[in-house]
């Protein structure tokens, strides 16, 4: 599962594919479930004692393009920036080791995104971020701050499909280090509707649309949040990840762009666990604990202007 780690090391690199403006919050609840270790090898995984926790977390994005210019085949040439930020409330109970119980990542970034020719794109960005195990501005010192850069390659299969790759850069590691960045976006839209995304971590959802006013899906979502910190004397980091499964409803207020998605199933994978900032700490399997399958909320509300 370290592939998780990855993906969300990349995530908030790149934003809005479409170049449109859009804004959304989310609040989620994540309920308790106890704390595993999962050992390499075919050993089963333990308990860990009576350890137990679940999370509340509040979460917002913006991409606002400052120029916006779209070409015959609809391909956006755009200028813009983008702002995210998510605060984790970490509820944990009976754990012998210091837990982090708290997380605030905060992003902001320049975007570039512009048509090459009739089947690719280029998407660009630069920001920073902040992931701190606090929510308190005057203790933020550099070990919480990070750079990131990317630039990916689109090609456009389809008017609804969208493949692509390049790379991303961020100095996790306390030096500028390379990942591959992937980018999928496909959809069909019509009574029946199906999405699979992968440019914002990962979204991938099959309904159905009962009117211009609410429709129904089956999604699967994978989110997180990353605190970078010192402990026992060395760097490290504390990731906190979800994958999470069930119905979400999605209520639209007409056309006005605004839309309230409403998600209730499982949280069926939590990992929360402690690594080095090193590459070698990240591919690492002595640091597999995780929460089991719990039950999960959420509510949210979108707009695109």
């Amino acid at each position: 599962m370290r592939l998780l780690s990855i993906c969300l090391l990349i995530a908030g690199i790149f934003f809005c594919a479409e170049g449109n403006a859009q804004v959304s919050f989310k609040s989620e609840y994540i309920g308790k479930s106890g704390y595993w270790y999962m050992p390499s090898g075919d050993k089963p995984s333990e308990r860990i004692g009576n350890s137990e926790g679940s999370a509340i977390v509040w979460q917002g994005n913006a991409n606002i393009p400052f120029y916006l210019k779209k070409n015959e085949n609809g391909h956006p040439t755009a200028w813009g920036v983008g702002i995210g930020g998510a605060y984790a409330s970490l509820n944990n109970r009976n754990f012998t080791d210091n837990m982090v119980s708290e997380i605030m990542n905060l992003q902001f970034g320049i975007f570039h995104l512009r048509p090459l020719n009739d089947k690719w794109s280029m998407m660009a960005s630069v920001g920073m971020g902040i992931y701190a195990p606090f929510t308190e501005l005057s203790n933020i010192r550099y070990k919480n701050v990070l750079g990131s850069a990317g630039v990916i390659f689109i090609r456009h299969l389809k008017p609804n499909l969208d493949i692509g790759g390049g790379l991303a850069v961020n100095s996790t590691f306390g030096y500028p280090m390379v990942f591959p960045a992937l980018y999928l976006n496909w959809s069909y839209e019509g009574k029946f509707k199906v999405n699979v995304s992968l440019s914002e971590g990962m979204d991938l959802s099959a309904g159905y649309n009962f009117n211009d006013y609410f429709a129904l899906s089956l999604a699967f979502e994978m989110n997180g949040q990353m605190a970078l910190l010192e402990k026992d004397g060395k760097d490290v980091m504390f990731t906190h990840q979800y994958l999470v499964t069930g119905l979400r409803s999605e209520i639209k207020f007409g056309q006005t762009g605004l839309s309230m998605p409403v998600m209730a199933g499982i949280n069926a994978y939590r990992p929360a666990y402690y690594s080095d900032r090193t590459l070698k700490g990240m591919f690492a399997t002595n640091n597999d604990f995780y929460f089991s399958v719990s039950p999960y909320a959420s509510v949210g509300i979108r707009y695109g202007f």
